[in-house]
């Protein structure tokens, strides 16, 4: 794990949902039913709160992830606040961009984002892992044709819903008039088609969204994906190192499957090239010495082709298993 800490003045947290979870109920949370705690619920100060993306195209594949890693619990309607029923976590269902400013400012303990609205939001948090989805590229976009290097852009308009990268990125191009950056929340790259930008900075993942708009890519500012975070201050150490191993565990089952076979010892060298293990793959002597049972992890997208390898070398009894969840070293 390593931590990321940027110096410059933090963003503004509204923290109306943790207030609330607390006890404190301030004007914005009195008039939000998601933000007011239920009657029933006793005092959870002492439980770790978890920041979630309370909606988005990765919000399924996050509780799918949360769920498999043992955290279970009952989310109320109307409530953006679930409590796990084994463990003294509560989950906070956020906005996506919040996230990292709740994580960072201590509001919640530990959180889910994405490694550019990190950066965006310029807080101190410790990176505890990447979870392998919403890889993507924060890049500047203009006009197909238009623009071959990213300085003709300097000092013209740009329109992105990242103005402090945006801006950082251009005050480095610029060598004469600032470049004018208008923040904007959605719909991005119909920007220049509207005549409202000359270009602009937005995350491409294929590339789809962005050909459709006329635009091409001029260069790319970053490469992020989602990440697991905690403020480095909370009080929950123990806590979060246990749910950083659990999700890990589950990532870890989900990309991988276990291949037992048997095989002649004498071509157990042949067998260990086709699958060597994350470390070293499990051999054990059977009744028959002149064979040898062997066990592995293999890529899940590699299991069948591996299955071929294996029988082709004179492996028997091959067998596929599906892993629910593990614990590996790191």
């Amino acid at each position: 794990m390593h931590r990321i800490a940027l110096s410059t003045a933090r963003a503004p947290v509204a923290a109306a949902a943790a207030a609330a979870y607390y006890g404190s109920r301030p004007r914005e949370a009195a008039c939000d039913p998601q933000l007011v705690p239920h009657p029933e619920r006793h005092d959870r100060r002492g439980e770790l709160l978890f920041g979630v993306p309370k909606k988005g195209r990765l919000h399924e594949k996050i509780v799918g992830m949360l769920k498999g890693a043992g955290l279970e619990y009952k989310r109320e309607a109307r409530l953006d606040i679930a409590h796990c029923r084994d463990l003294p976590v509560s989950l906070v269902f956020l906005p996506a961009a919040d996230i990292a400013t709740y994580v960072g400012e201590g509001d919640v303990d530990m959180g889910i984002t994405g490694e550019d609205i990190i950066a965006e939001s310029e807080v101190d948090v410790i990176e505890l892992m990447r979870l392998g989805m919403g890889k993507c590229r924060l890049s500047v976009q203009a006009p197909a044709g238009s623009t071959q290097d990213p300085r003709q852009l300097a000092g013209k308009r740009v329109v992105t819903s990242f103005p402090v990268l945006t801006k950082k990125y251009f005050a480095g191009l610029e060598t004469g008039a600032e470049t004018k950056v208008k923040c904007i929340s959605g719909s991005v790259e119909a920007s220049c088609g509207l005549g409202l930008a000359d270009g602009i900075v937005d995350l491409v993942e294929t590339g789809t969204t962005m050909r459709a708009a006329g635009l091409e890519e001029v260069s790319v500012i970053m490469h992020t994906e989602t990440v697991l975070i905690a403020n480095p201050h909370s009080h929950h150490k123990e806590l979060i190192e246990l749910l950083r191993k659990r999700i890990s565990g589950f990532i870890t089952a989900s990309r991988y499957m276990m291949v037992t076979y048997n095989v002649p010892r004498h071509l157990l060298h042949v067998a260990r090239q086709i699958t060597p293990g994350k470390k070293s793959p499990s051999i054990q002597p059977l009744e028959d010495e002149a064979w040898v049972a062997v066990s592995a992890l293999v890529e899940k997208s590699k299991a069948a082709t591996i299955m071929d390898s294996l029988e082709a070398a004179g492996a028997t009894d091959i067998l596929l298993s599906a892993i629910h969840s593990s614990r590996m070293g790191d």
